[in-house]
């Protein structure tokens, strides 16, 4: 029997996701829809450090779940995510960077060019 999603807020972004996706033909829409259709459990969460390891200045990077605060960022980025704690906004924000929904991501680059999946 198929998970049955309850936060309506999350079943209308993974319908509006696929349908970018369509609209779009940008796969990289349904990749995260489909991941964000996963149980909560198996949802990704990431922490700064990693993203400071791998992503380059000025990048737009995407988790496709949670974005927490452990450890430091010192890169200038736009990280895109579905939920994020308190410490994490206040620190890629100290660093320069912004963090926005994945709404605001759709709107901004429709097409998902140039974005990077963490998670």
């Amino acid at each position: 029997m198929k998970n049955k999603k309850t936060n309506q807020e999350l079943v209308t972004l993974i319908l509006d996701l696929k349908k970018k996706s369509r609209e779009q033909d940008s796969p990289i829409w349904r990749d995260v829809a489909m991941r964000l259709e996963a149980p909560l459990s198996r949802r990704a969460e990431v922490n700064l450090s990693k993203i400071e390891r791998i992503a380059i200045p000025n990048q737009t990077i995407l988790v496709p779940g949670k974005l927490l605060g452990a450890g430091e960022i010192t890169k200038k980025v736009t990280i895109a995510t579905y939920a994020t704690s308190k410490s994490a906004v206040e620190k890629v924000k100290k660093a320069g960077g912004r963090v926005i929904t994945l709404r605001e991501l759709m709107d901004e680059n429709p097409k998902g060019t140039n974005v990077v999946i963490v998670g």
